[in-house]
């Protein structure tokens, strides 16, 4: 069998930043700190260190060491000086130093996704859609910085008024481990185009890329301390979120970490964006393009190994369709390429981490117990190359006979997991559809337009597809319903949620006073 090995070729390392070294042909050790504040990669506290590990192999990739409350406010003040030059910039000039950015990743996109393969665990195919999807949203809110305006109000006797908008300060970031390189550029470029600087907090268990990023934005012509990545856990996002020299907390994970995140930001009364979990719903009718309802019900599932809040975990049939559909799920399903997620071929590659890998299971089993029935999948798969055999794999499952009431159903299990339940009509798939505490996407595949608009109107979820699933191009705001998140990523009105509006009235005339 030929195919490309687990690990990066020698030449491969040579390729990466000098913070990389390959310490034999058969593995990749990551030797340089993960911390980056004042255009440069800085230690964490003494004597603290934690393992990070490799999804595909089980193996221990590098060392993390946390920040605390000392390197915490070295990076926030970093990024308070970078602000004072930055936001006095005009948005043009903003613009070419993200432009010179996005340049520079386009030109590291294999670097830099398969170190995201190597960190994260999945197919490197889509790694590199990562990667685009990140220097697009850097182009885009380049694109955007040179249009921040506000308004002009007429008022009488020659009076008028006008708003204009400013930007916060330091801003906070905090990522998850799903989409570690594109959740860093997704909050990092509005906030740079309004003028802000940011800190960053990638997720401990994928903190590898986000120190990428942070030496392209320096190389791309950025002041230092514009951006900053400060690695750790809950001790160290927490020490960010309540820092009083931070304006604004942007934050992408589930609903609990969400919560803690919006009442810690309380106490200072900063303003949040929550990018939290879901539940959603995909709804497929009897007279929809069955090859097309079954590709979209896959990509609603499947993708990054079922690790996507927006996933359409939900998926409702007709009843007229749903033997035919759930034959034609199993099999393609069935046939889906696990392993080594640095070959070509691979279509679904290790979960996160082992701990997760049996949460997911986990709910397999629960479901199980509960009277589901596993069409196909749920098991740990063990690839047959021995260095693969420590991953962190399973076979992607598929749910029937699920009632709505079940676990597998209500709660968010990310994973590649898909729990199928048919229905009869409009109005019953709606209220089912609509029967949960999370909004973030819902979906649904139908030749009707009319019902297809419909439906979208009454669905309770904030990003809707219609006849595609998990389609997120950075032009379109991204965000969700009731639990799933506050404030939006991506698209035009991300702008408002990095700045503040101020408003000046100008008086033209002599002031009457009541006194």
């Amino acid at each position: 069998l030929t195919r490309t090995p687990i690990y990066p070729k020698p030449q491969y390392s040579a390729r990466l930043s000098a913070a990389f070294r390959c310490v034999s042909t058969g593995s990749l050790t990551i030797t340089e700190p993960l911390n980056f504040w004042a255009g440069q990669r800085k230690p964490g506290q003494k004597g603290h260190k934690e393992h990070v590990y490799e999804p595909a192999t089980g193996r221990i990739l590098c060392h993390l060491e946390p920040c605390g409350a000392a390197e915490v406010n070295q990076a926030v003040e970093a990024a308070k000086k970078a602000f004072i030059n930055w936001s006095k910039l005009s948005g043009m000039e903003r613009g070419r130093v993200m432009i010179e950015a996005a340049h520079l990743i386009e030109g590291k996109r294999e670097e830099i996704a398969e170190m995201e393969v190597v960190n994260n665990g999945k197919s490197i195919t889509e790694a590199r859609l990562d990667v685009d999807s990140a220097r697009l949203c850097i182009e885009y809110y380049a694109g955007l910085a040179s249009t921040l305006a506000g308004q002009h109000v007429q008022l009488p006797g020659g009076s008028f008024a006008y708003t204009c908008r400013e930007p916060l300060g330091v801003c906070a970031g905090i990522g998850a481990w799903n989409y570690p390189f594109q959740i860093a550029a997704w909050k990092s470029a509005p906030a740079l185009a309004c003028g802000n600087s940011m800190v960053f907090k990638p997720s401990p268990v994928t903190p590898v890329t986000a120190a990428m990023l942070a030496e392209i934005y320096a190389k791309a012509g950025a002041p230092e301390g514009l951006f900053n990545v400060v690695q750790g856990g809950q001790e160290t996002g927490s020490l960010l979120c309540q820092h009083p020299d931070v304006a604004k907390v942007s934050f992408t994970g589930s609903v609990p970490t969400g919560r803690k995140i919006m009442e810690m930001a309380s106490k200072g009364v900063k303003p949040v964006t929550l990018e939290l979990g879901g539940k959603s719903p995909l709804l497929i009718f009897k007279d929809s393009d069955l090859e097309n309802a079954v590709k979209g019900a896959l990509m609603a599932n499947f993708l990054s190994q079922g690790q996507v809040c927006s996933n359409g975990t939900r998926v409702f049939v007709q009843r007229d369709i749903f033997p035919e559909f759930v034959s034609e799920v199993v099999k393609r399903t069935q046939a889906i390429e696990i392993g080594d997620p640095l070959l070509e071929s691979t279509r679904m590659g290790a979960l996160v981490s082992r701990s997760h890998l049996h949460k997911v299971l986990g709910f397999v089993e629960q479901a199980k117990k509960e009277g589901a029935t596993v069409l196909c999948g749920g098991e740990p798969f063990v690839p047959s190359h021995p260095k693969l055999r420590g991953g962190f794999y399973m076979t992607p499952c598929v749910l029937g006979d699920c009632r709505d009431e079940m676990t597998c159903v209500k709660e968010e299990i990310f994973g590649p997991v898909m729990s199928v339940l048919s229905f009869e009509t409009e109005e019953e798939v709606l209220r089912r559809a609509n029967d949960t505490t999370m909004g973030l996407a819902a979906g649904v595949f139908t030749r009707d337009v009319r019902r297809a608009h419909r439906v979208v109107e009454q669905l309770k979820a904030g990003s809707c597809f219609i006849n595609n699933y998990n389609i997120t191009p950075v032009e379109v705001p991204f965000g969700g319903f009731k639990t799933s998140g506050i404030g939006r990523e991506n698209g035009q009105v991300t702008l408002e949620y990095y700045t503040q509006l101020k408003t000046v009235y100008v008086e033209m005339g002599d002031v009457e006073s009541l006194f």
